[in-house]
């Protein structure tokens, strides 16, 4: 292969397998054969890569506290204060995790680890007003991405988050609540139509007893458990809740499952359904091996494909984090991340639903785009932005924020904020080789290929830096 045709290839991975690359890493990389530049994606990080900024002794002492002010009947002054204050802190406590997981995105030395995050985190999608139980999810997701999908699952479904968002906590014996058990295969594993209703009430009384302590630790309650004889999927026994995991991913329907939601995340949004196969025939065969499956994908010839390169929309995550990775930004003002995440409709944390975010073509709509076409010249240029924002009716930190932003109350002004956000422009010019010119710099920052209009638009351009703010700012790059 030719050094041009690598250089497009790698960066066609870069873009799909983290947050974008730059000019010098790409440069490097070009030279190196394509499949061992996938293996070294996904290699281990050389250090613990864990989110630790929820002190979990504080959150577990918390708990305890809040856990003996919800059993008194009534509550003193002074208490309801103490309960308003655990509230407070949670609340911060989740903005500021939010803030910390972008940041480590923006960061990173390891992209696919932090993109398999993100992928399961959309997969696993849960809400937890409680940081710490959040916090650990999140790590789960991150520890456990490129492994076993079968460990990553059981740690999942063990987590305090999980069992509190659906609802296992009340799973007993005798009274059976199948949320959980019924988002395990509709959404976690086997996907609609791959199992009945019979399936999920067995299920369900298998998973009785998984529940969380009053510090926030996984516990099975083996009194709260039904021991009775469960018929799983034709299988019959006295099931606990890893037996039905067993059973679930014996079933080839769960690979080929996982398989095509990987590929509409990483490949197209419209699948081939012959290559979802060959994934999950792959994937099935490695007894669930995600790194597996991910080299797989990545060294597919038909990865690389034009019909799959540069017209995937990047989702807002990967858009904030891709602009601010390549142009090396500092947020003054970390807030101001939580208010383009919940305007653009993708707040981290905070999916819509345990079915996460739709993704796609519902990332766009008339106001979304004209706001993603804004944000990287007011990133780049510190400018002020308004909000009107999608913001979520349950999410108290974003109408907090939006109110404090306000500069009156009894007027209808929009919330508005400086961006306040700094682009280190000579480090990013410094990964550009000298005598680049503007259509090669366009070239670089676009994935789709450029058309008559955008190679006239550019071909006049005197600087690489304003360049680089007007390519940006196109709808072209909204793609990856």
């Amino acid at each position: 292969m030719n050094a041009k045709d690598n250089f497009i290839k790698v960066k066609h991975l870069y873009n799909r397998a983290g947050f974008g690359i730059s000019y010098s890493d790409l440069n490097k990389l070009s030279r190196k054969n394509l499949n061992k530049v996938v293996d070294d994606l996904l290699k281990e990080p050389k250090k613990d890569d864990a989110i630790t900024l929820v002190d979990t002794t504080e959150s577990k002492r918390q708990l305890l506290v809040q856990t003996a002010l919800n059993a008194k009947k009534e509550l003193d002054d002074e208490e309801k204060k103490m309960r308003q204050e655990i509230v407070r802190m949670r609340n911060e406590m989740s903005r500021n995790l939010n803030i910390a997981w972008i940041n480590q995105m923006i960061n990173t030395e390891t992209p696919l680890r932090e993109k398999m995050t993100l992928f399961w985190h959309g997969h696993f999608a849960c809400r937890s007003n409680n940081p710490m139980y959040a916090q650990q999810l999140n790590n789960i997701q991150r520890q456990h991405g490129l492994g076993s999908f079968k460990t990553l699952l059981v740690e999942v479904s063990k987590s305090p988050a999980m069992l509190q968002y659906l609802n296992n906590q009340q799973n007993r014996k005798g009274k059976p609540n199948e949320n959980f058990a019924r988002e395990l295969m509709e959404l976690f594993t086997l996907g609609r139509g791959n199992y009945t209703e019979q399936d999920i009430k067995e299920s369900a009384r298998s998973f009785t007893g998984w529940m969380y302590d009053k510090d926030g630790t996984f516990i099975f309650r083996k009194n709260l458990h039904d021991e009775g004889t469960k018929t799983f999927f034709g299988k019959i026994g006295n099931f606990e809740g890893e037996n039905i995991i067993d059973i679930i991913l014996d079933k080839p329907e769960t690979a080929e499952f996982i398989s095509r939601k990987v590929y509409k995340f990483f490949v197209n949004d419209n699948p081939n359904e012959a290559h979802v196969k060959e994934l999950a025939n792959h994937f099935y065969n490695s007894k669930y091996n995600i790194s597996e499956l991910m080299k797989k994908l990545f060294t597919s010839d038909w990865f690389y494909n034009p019909e799959n390169v540069g017209t995937k929309i990047k989702s807002p995550a990967e858009f904030l984090v891709g602009l601010s990775r390549e142009f090396f930004v500092t947020y003054n003002k970390p807030l101001v991340l939580i208010q383009l995440q919940s305007s653009l409709g993708q707040y981290l944390f905070n999916p819509p639903n345990v079915a996460g975010w739709p993704g796609g073509q519902s990332w766009i709509d008339s106001s979304s785009l004209m706001l993603r076409m804004r944000i990287p010249s007011l990133v780049l240029n510190d400018g002020e932005i308004d909000f009107s924002g999608k913001a979520d009716p349950e999410d108290e930190a974003v109408i907090a924020l939006s109110r404090t932003a306000t500069t009156n109350a009894n007027t209808n002004t929009k919330p508005k904020s400086f961006v306040n956000a700094q682009a280190d422009w000579p480090k990013f010019l410094n990964t550009l080789p000298k005598g680049l010119t503007p259509l090669q710099l366009t070239e670089f920052l676009l994935q789709p290929k450029l058309n008559d209009k955008i190679t006239r638009m550019v071909s006049d351009n005197k600087g690489l830096r304003s360049t680089a703010v007007e390519i940006t700012s196109m709808p072209e790059y909204q793609l990856c």
